[in-house]
């Protein structure tokens, strides 16, 4: 498979061969590469799996077809997959990275990321990234010799989003701006997932109308398309082939303007992929500009809508007095999460153990510390 990978991959394409390797060695697998062993890794830890009881956009438990983490996930995997394999680029290493991504987010979504980092804003913070780092690299124990899934580099570099200098795994080399193309893939794969699943998501839950979507440039450029295709098509499918055209036309963009600044650059590695000034793998001009009037406007009628923030709030309330409770009797967090806090502090233990918890576990602490009933 290896051999496959330099035959077949382009030249700047991370090969598993060339893998920068792991934090602790251990020797090679008999018929899994590198990054098919990370991949297999992250699909069975503890934390994957609870990523299917954590909310994407709608408190998790409030409809049966609304998007979770886990889902979430899963759909970055596949759009990283379909654009890595066009781009003829490492289609495992951008699954692994793509499953991984959300791995540190905390429960009640994005409402919940910004609760907990008002828990920890004296001491370090919370960010969902930065504790997808720390899950692979401490939290998850399934091996006797080492903390965390001794994931290979390239994952964990694939982790890092949104840093101004990526570290190099030796301190004798240079810091960088631009992780591997696959990195870049899943990225990108991310934020189109969450443009079109979470408008998908908020028709389905009848908070947004035909009329305001007309206002959205992505969105009707991919209805005309649609009605020009099967002008006999009707909700509740329109919607479904519009979300379907949108997740096409955004792959197909990033497919083509990437491979077009791929070809002016002419990287001769993927080495020579992180030496860029910024990322190769983009948007057209015109798309990333729909993109941003889009994040907008999911913003203004979708995560601050009335019928999602006033249930996130409440769940928000909640985990600040699980937290409030944890600080008062830190007992209460178990033996294992409690070893812990001599190294780690306090307070990051109790976020750590806040952050990997369920929407539903969560609201079952709440219901045992308050004595309440919580439904």
């Amino acid at each position: 498979m290896e051999r496959t990978e330099h035959a077949t991959l382009a030249p700047y394409a991370q090969k598993s061969s060339e893998s920068r390797g792991r934090k602790f060695p251990e020797p090679s697998h008999a018929y899994r590469t590198e990054f098919q062993r990370d991949r297999a890794r992250i699909i069975h830890s503890r934390a994957f799996r609870r990523l299917e009881y954590k909310t994407q956009v709608f408190l998790n438990g409030t409809g049966d077809h609304l998007r979770t983490r886990l889902t979430h996930s899963i759909e970055v995997a596949s759009i990283s997959r379909t654009i890595a394999r066009a781009l003829s680029l490492n289609e495992d290493l951008a699954e692994a990275i793509a499953l991984a991504h959300d791995l540190g987010h905390s429960p009640f979504g994005h409402s919940g990321e910004e609760m907990l980092a008002e828990c920890m804003r004296e001491r370090g913070g919370f960010e969902h990234n930065k504790q997808s780092l720390r899950v692979v690299e401490l939290l998850e124990n399934a091996y006797p010799g080492f903390s965390g899934l001794n994931l290979t580099f390239e994952v964990r570099e694939g982790l890092q989003k949104h840093q101004a200098f990526y570290d190099p795994p030796t301190p004798s080399e240079e810091k960088y701006k631009c992780p591997s193309l696959e990195a870049q893939i899943a990225n990108l794969a991310d934020e189109i997932t969450y443009y079109s699943h979470d408008l998908d998501d908020a028709v389905d839950f009848e908070i947004l109308s035909a009329e305001q979507l007309h206002d959205v440039q992505v969105w009707q450029r991919s209805s005309e398309r649609v009605l020009s295709r099967h002008p006999e098509a009707r909700e509740p499918e329109l919607h479904k082939l519009v979300i379907r055209d949108i997740i096409d036309v955004q792959v197909q963009d990033v497919v083509m303007s990437s491979a077009n600044a791929i070809v002016d650059l002419a990287p001769k590695s993927a080495d020579d992929v992180r030496k860029q000034p910024k990322p190769l793998i983009r948007y057209s001009e015109d798309l990333l500009g729909a993109n941003q009037a889009l994040r907008k406007f999911l913003y203004k009628n979708v995560y601050y809508h009335p019928r999602v923030a006033a249930v996130n709030e409440r769940a928000c309330e909640m985990l600040r007095k699980v937290f409030e409770a944890y600080v008062v009797d830190p007992t209460q967090l178990g033996d294992v999460a409690t070893k812990r806090v001599e190294s780690e502090g306090l307070h990051r233990t109790i976020c750590d153990y806040i952050a990997g918890m369920t929407d539903r576990y969560l609201m079952e602490e709440y219901g045992r510390i308050t004595s309440t009933r919580v439904e």
